[in-house]
């Protein structure tokens, strides 16, 4: 079950990504993400409401679980994303993507200092042929940068904004996971994480008359796309924090940053992208299946 859900997770996010790709070009991200926040919060209040409705366990509401789930979402939501969008622009989306799948690493490192999780040698030899795989999904080009082609500031700044992503990433997921252990309201929580998140954001934006005019000016299909990509990973939170319970933290985190295997065979045979399709990418895509297969069968 806790490999189920985070593979159901992993499909969201992988859905957010693919949507992404085509709402940013209609609407910049500084005034798209206020649209993604607005969603995260909105959506799952929804859902809660109509949870409440017919949950048969009593509604008890817990101060510490709720700072956590506040926590995971001002290092995750707010600092994760956007760190991610530092790295993007300063290193492009490819080598960016390269940082992005190893955020399991801070939540395997953060779930043993912090909960206290301990994995045998079975599952983090698993966990590494994962991640080889998820090395051998992204493009060469990113793997190994040109000599020359960034410059060494620019490269400096964009592996520290990576690094930080990645630590955001991991770090916020294993908060969430904690809050999960005494409060199983993976709902609320992701309204609670993603409020935290709405607030720090409103808290750094300091250019609001150039956000007003862009969501003015922005059409209702880059609008909904932005509504898309809230909806999408409200559920890939949820979908995160329910796995949580059934499975370590550290296993849930890897398994949900596995998009690549997604967004893999979309990019090659619907987007038509076939110079992505060689024996290195298909042996990524192979480690990854086969070490979540036998995550599943321990």
């Amino acid at each position: 079950m806790g490999i189920a859900l985070s593979l159901c997770g992993m499909l969201c996010f992988a859905a957010n990504i693919l949507l992404t790709r085509y709402a940013v070009v209609r609407l910049p991200v500084a005034a798209g993400f206020f649209v993604v926040l607005a969603t995260n919060i909105l959506f799952p209040a929804i859902l809660f409401a109509l949870e409440f409705t017919v949950r048969k366990v009593p509604y008890v509401w817990n101060w510490k679980a709720a700072g956590l789930f506040a926590l995971g979402g001002v290092v995750g939501t707010f600092m994760g994303r956007r760190f991610l969008f530092d790295a993007v622009h300063l290193l492009g989306p490819a080598r960016a993507s390269v940082f992005h799948s190893t955020a399991p690493a801070f939540a395997l490192v953060g779930a043993w200092l912090l909960a206290g999780e301990r994995l045998g040698l079975y599952e983090i030899a698993l966990m590494f042929v994962v991640w080889t795989g998820l090395w051998f999904t992204q493009p060469r080009a990113a793997l190994v940068p040109a000599k020359g082609e960034l410059p060494p500031s620019v490269l400096s700044r964009g592996m520290i904004a990576g690094l930080l992503t990645v630590a955001g990433f991991g770090i916020g997921n294993v908060f969430r996971g904690l809050a999960m252990r005494d409060w199983d309201e993976a709902v609320l929580g992701t309204v609670v994480a993603s409020a935290a998140a709405l607030c720090c954001q409103i808290a750094a934006t300091r250019d609001w008359d150039k956000i007003r005019s862009q969501l003015l000016a922005a059409d209702a299909k880059a609008l909904a796309l932005y509504v898309g990509c809230g909806i999408t990973t409200s559920l890939g939170a949820i979908f995160l924090g329910l796995a949580m319970n059934h499975l370590e933290i550290a296993l849930v985190v890897l398994i949900v940053h596995t998009t690549p295997v997604v967004i893999f065979p979309v990019s090659v045979f619907l987007l038509k992208n076939r110079e992505e399709l060689n024996p290195r990418t298909l042996l990524g895509a192979i480690l990854v299946l086969v070490g979540i297969a036998l995550l599943a069968f321990r």
